[in-house]
Formats: C-alpha cells, sequence, structure tokens
C-alpha cells in the first residue's frame, strides 16, 4: 500500500451520521491524519467517525469560518484538505493529490481549488451538467486561512498562488426538502444577525423585499445551473430564493425591534 501523504483532512459535524462515513472512507487510506470537530451530535455522529479511524473534538458551534479556523488549527499538519460532511471526494482526486507530493516534494502552488459538484438524494454520480462550485480546499495553512465569519467559510489567501485541479468532490448536500428548509431557516437567522450586527442592514430596503424572490429564482433556476434537475431543480430554486427573501424580511425585523 502507497505511504499515506503528509496532509490532514478536517471536517466539521453536527448530526452527520448518514453521511459522514462515505467522507471518512474516501480519504483514511491516503491521507495521514482526519480531524472531526463536532458541535454536539446527538445522533453518534461521533462514533461513526471513530470507528472509521478520525480523531473527533468536542467544540460548541461559533459560527462557519470561526469553526473551520478552530479545526484547521487541530491539525497536525499544515497541508490541509477541508471536506463538508456531506462531500465525497471522486476516486480520481486521490492520484491528483499524490502527484502534487510525489518524490517526497511539496505542492508547487500554496493552494488548489476543487470544484464540487452537486448529486442529489436518488443520484449516485453527479449529472454532466449539475451545479458546481470551485473553492479553494487543498491548501497551506501557513498562506491562507478560513475567513473570520460566522456566515461565510472560505478559504482566504494572504501569500502564495492558487491552481485548480481537474478531479470533482460529490456534494450531496440535499437530504430532503424538509430538512434543507430546516437548514436555510437557520442560516439566513444568522446571516440577518451579522448583516445587522456589521452595520449594513440599512442596504435592504423595500425595493430588495420585493425583487429579492423573483430574481433568485431566475438565478439559480438558469443561471446556476438548477433547470438540469427538472421539476425538482424548480422546487431547489424556489425554495433557496425564498429563504434570500427571508434574509431580507429578518434584516428589517431586526432594525424595526431595535430602532
Amino acid at each position: 500500500m502507497p505511504d499515506k501523504l503528509p496532509l490532514s483532512v478536517f471536517i466539521i459535524a453536527l448530526n452527520e451520521a448518514d453521511r459522514i462515513g462515505p467522507v471518512i472512507t474516501a480519504v483514511r487510506d491516503w491521507v495521514d491524519e482526519i480531524v472531526v470537530v463536532d458541535s454536539g451530535s446527538t445522533d453518534g455522529t461521533q462514533d461513526v467517525a471513530r470507528s472509521l479511524g478520525a480523531h473527533v473534538i468536542h467544540h460548541d458551534w461559533p459560527g462557519y469560518g470561526p469553526q473551520k479556523r478552530f479545526a484547521e488549527e487541530q491539525c497536525r499538519h499544515d497541508w490541509l484538505l477541508n471536506l463538508d460532511a456531506d462531500e465525497v471526494p471522486a476516486p480520481e482526486l486521490e492520484a491528483a493529490i499524490r502527484a502534487l507530493f510525489a518524490d517526497g516534494r511539496m505542492p508547487a502552488h500554496q493552494a488548489y481549488r476543487i470544484r464540487t459538484v452537486m448529486v442529489l438524494p436518488h443520484q449516485r454520480r453527479p449529472h454532466r451538467f449539475a451545479p458546481r462550485h470551485n473553492y479553494i480546499r487543498l491548501y497551506d495553512r501557513r498562506h491562507g486561512r478560513f475567513a473570520n465569519s460566522t456566515t461565510h467559510d472560505a478559504v482566504e489567501m494572504h501569500s502564495g498562488s492558487v491552481r485548480a485541479l481537474a478531479p470533482i468532490i460529490m456534494h450531496y448536500s440535499i437530504r430532503s426538502h424538509s430538512d434543507l428548509i430546516n437548514k436555510l431557516n437557520r442560516y439566513s437567522t444568522a446571516q440577518a444577525d451579522e448583516i445587522v450586527s456589521r452595520g449594513k442592514g440599512r442596504r435592504y430596503g423595500a425595493l430588495r423585499s420585493v425583487t429579492e424572490f423573483p430574481i433568485n429564482l431566475f438565478r439559480y433556476f438558469f443561471l446556476k445551473g438548477y433547470w438540469v434537475f427538472g421539476l425538482y431543480g424548480l422546487e431547489l430554486a424556489a425554495i433557496i430564493a425564498f429563504f434570500r427573501f427571508a434574509r431580507i424580511a429578518k434584516v428589517r425585523e431586526i432594525l424595526q425591534r431595535t430602532s
């Protein structure tokens, strides 16, 4: 068996017992360390992760960015691969990352973008034209860290260069409509609180309230590619667009309550 790479994978989790197993299984044979930071699961997520060889740490939820920054600090390697608990790397990703570390050398660049591609609950592999994002997921923490934002979890590079890797990460983000609605309700509340705390609430006026839903329905269904899923994609786009509107309604409610 090839040697494991000097690389730490970190995952933040809360009640992901039904999804985290395939994520850990996909990387445990070729990375030196897997760190799972759990914020209080009650479904046995911790036991599943430990049984697959992950190091599990409890840390109360401080927000997306701060939780990932905490996870970064728990890793023993400077080179990190971040995965969410619903993201499974394609098998080809191992070879692509091994090539970066070939012959004992370190990667030529300090960060690498990897495309995450949406996979629906009834699919085993992503649709050819499925919606996708291109984020920094593999990086040297000495050159970049996750932003300290409670609602936005993106790596910010302060030095070094960034390149892209061809293999994908399959994103099984949708359990059900109900689960998505509950998730986006919590997320839009956190977004509204952050917007107001940063003094940006006045940007969300009446005109934005009227236009937010139709603009985002069009944006997600046509521009972001949810049309490839047919009626199911329209339903997803409508749910997401509604909570973009709900974020504004919650901002305005906070401002009215505190004025």
